[in-house]
């Protein structure tokens, strides 16, 4: 397995922040330059809750991520030029770029999936945690996913079967307070951890910008699993900077006052932990991510695209090709 990248130190984990920071911009750049065409939904803002989750799970751990995840994947270790190369529709991804940006798959970094149905990683991480029960692995399991998910029947059928069987699961909300463009206190009824509470799981809300305060609520979380405590739900309050989607760049949607941005944007991750490193530090590990990405983004770019004649490869068990002579 790829060891995690992010080392449970300050500066471990301000490398990993940043290096998620600047993978997003770059592949924003790439959208804006025709290589991803898909577009992307950038985690920009809320880079300490997969550096923090990420940091307290163990290699053979296993991690479901959302469509948000490009932060979730590089902090489980996944390789950043095969993910930027997924991203990019290129055959040297993760899943030969069919899975791109939204529902990749990395078994090398043990994330098993991205579900692109909001909320439904939730039921699939249950059944993934019963089967790791039963094989007596001690492995333990996480699902992340965003406020929007806390709606959906499927999460709630999850947590009432990790609750009953006690299943090894933490459950992490991302609640960066919008669905897309509906903002939370519009769709949500009640609480996000009372959804939790309603089935007896141990939950918390905590703040998702402090990326000491996400570990420690996740060592804790993963510690219960391991153990035989059965699941936890994590809500962590974070913010995106950027829009839902890159869709927005050209969309320019009007849902959120730019005064709400600057305020949250005082409490960025990358700052908060950046202030626990000395400027020296920061210097270095900065040129060092710099000089990576680099390579990450040649690496993508330079890579084949898929031919259309194996279109239909991998999607069935049986290989289905198109007839001699046909074309589109």
């Amino acid at each position: 397995m790829t060891e995690p990248k992010a080392a449970r130190t300050p500066e471990g984990l301000y490398r990993m922040i940043r290096f998620i920071r600047r993978f997003e911009e770059r592949s924003i750049d790439l959208v804006k330059a025709g290589e991803i065409q898909s577009g992307v939904h950038a985690c920009i803002g809320q880079e300490a809750v997969p550096t923090g989750v990420c940091a307290a799970l163990d290699p053979d751990d296993i991690l479901l991520s959302s469509h948000r995840g490009h932060g979730h994947l590089l902090a489980k270790g996944s390789d950043p030029a095969v993910w930027m190369a997924e991203m990019a529709g290129r055959v040297t991804g993760f899943d030969k770029g069919r899975g791109g940006s939204f529902h990749p798959s990395d078994f090398s970094a043990n994330v098993f999936n991205a579900t692109g149905t909001v909320g439904h990683g939730c039921a699939i991480a249950a059944g993934v945690a019963w089967s790791v029960q039963q094989a007596g692995t001690g492995q333990v399991v996480v699902s992340i996913f965003g406020d929007g998910a806390v709606t959906q029947g499927a999460l709630l059928e999850g947590f009432n079967l990790a609750a009953l069987m006690k299943l090894p699961v933490v459950y992490v909300c991302e609640n960066n307070k919008y669905a897309t463009t509906l903002p939370v206190e519009a769709a949500v009824a009640g609480s996000i951890t009372g959804r939790g509470e309603a089935f007896g799981i141990p939950s918390s809300t905590l703040d998702g910008q402090d990326v000491d305060v996400v570990l420690a609520a996740a060592d804790e979380a993963v510690a219960r699993a391991r153990d035989g405590g059965g699941p936890s739900l994590l809500e962590f309050s974070t913010y995106r900077y950027e829009g839902h989607h890159t869709f927005e760049l050209k969309a320019r949607l009007r849902y959120r006052e730019e005064a709400e941005i600057a305020a949250w944007r005082e409490r960025d991750p990358l700052d908060i932990q950046a202030a626990r490193v000395p400027a020296d530090v920061r210097d270095r590990i900065d040129a060092e991510i710099e000089a990576e990405l680099d390579e990450v983004v040649r690496f993508a770019v330079d890579s084949p695209k898929p031919d259309p004649i194996d279109a239909f490869d991998y999607m069935y068990s049986d290989t289905l090709r198109p007839r001699a002579g046909v074309t589109g």
